[in-house]
């Protein structure tokens, strides 16, 4: 009979590409994760894996087992949780996966009033890109998502999280900061740090100047980033301007390092969303994170509004 313990060695070491780094997320040597893995292989009669100096890769064998292993993995840890459930308790592993700046900014927020009512759940949560969180959790491996951008999937269910409005950030010695208000027309004289066209953000941008029958090629680019932070400190630099999630800008306009400038009639907000896997049972920690996120005294945490 195969053995959790070697299944979550055998996942995590397929996750990672390296017994090493396998051996460091499981607390375990790199020589002990040989041994299981060796110990598996001669379990299951076959080879599970490539070694190709420090890195390692899946067999075919190994790819076969994989996803029957993290099934493996998750009923197992379903049946504890549907244990301890009986008794009234919420335990167990919740996995988050996000794609978003409003994620980043509002989760930790909500995960402490979560963890507060459910002290016997450890919360996980990977900040990844969008194709990568969706991903997760068509393989299981995450349960629940956030995202800006909603991917046609029948597997997937979306509901909506929060609105992030979308915000022009100048340097503070920016002719548009003195004016504090610009046509949408001067969108054309900036010159625009932007980021990749896939980005929510930027999307929310591209659809938003449509309106106004421009383009982003209308906007003169000085730079791209793929991330808000590091565009925010750019902006800061005085390297150009930017369209940011405001949340993430926050803290800096507060402080006046970057000015907000509003565009007359221009109005740029993105949805962003709360996903889970359709037709995957949910383990206890999800249902009850989606049922605490969507309580209707918790939506003030969701809730943006200028300070």
């Amino acid at each position: 009979m195969l053995d959790i313990y070697e299944m979550q060695i055998f996942v995590t070491a397929a996750d990672t590409g390296s017994f090493s780094e396998a051996g460091r997320r499981l607390q375990m040597s790199q020589p002990a994760v040989s041994m299981q893995i060796r110990s598996l292989e001669k379990r299951v009669g076959v080879r599970l894996f490539q070694r190709a100096g420090r890195h390692i890769e899946l067999t075919e064998a190994g790819n076969v087992l994989l996803p029957l292993a993290r099934e493996m993995i998750n009923l197992s840890i379903h049946a504890e949780e549907t244990m301890a459930s009986l008794k009234g308790n919420v335990v167990g592993v919740l996995r988050l996966a996000c794609s978003t700046t409003a994620g980043k900014y509002l989760l930790p927020r909500l995960i402490a009033g979560f963890i507060e009512e459910h002290p016997d759940v450890q919360v996980v949560c990977d900040v990844v890109s969008r194709g990568l969180a969706l991903a997760k959790l068509e393989d299981g491996t995450t349960h629940l998502a956030l995202t800006s951008i909603r991917e046609p999937s029948r597997d997937l269910e979306y509901r909506v999280f929060t609105t992030d409005p979308i915000a022009l950030v100048v340097p503070p010695d920016h002719a548009w900061a003195q004016a504090g208000h610009i046509s949408v027309d001067e969108l054309c004289q900036g010159r625009f740090i932007v980021r990749e066209l896939s980005s929510g953000t930027q999307q929310a941008v591209v659809q938003a100047l449509a309106e106004f029958d421009l383009g982003l090629n209308s906007l003169p680019q000085v730079m791209t980033l793929g991330n808000t932070e590091a565009i925010i400190m750019a902006v800061r630099e005085g390297i150009g301007v930017a369209f940011v999630s405001r949340r993430a800008a926050d803290e800096v306009l507060r402080y006046e390092r970057v000015v907000e400038v509003r565009v007359d009639g221009l109005d740029i907000q993105q949805q962003v969303y709360m996903v889970r896997h359709a037709h995957r049972a949910p383990t206890g920690p999800q249902t009850a994170f989606w049922e605490f996120v969507y309580r209707p005294e918790n939506s003030v945490m969701l809730d943006y509004r200028v300070n």
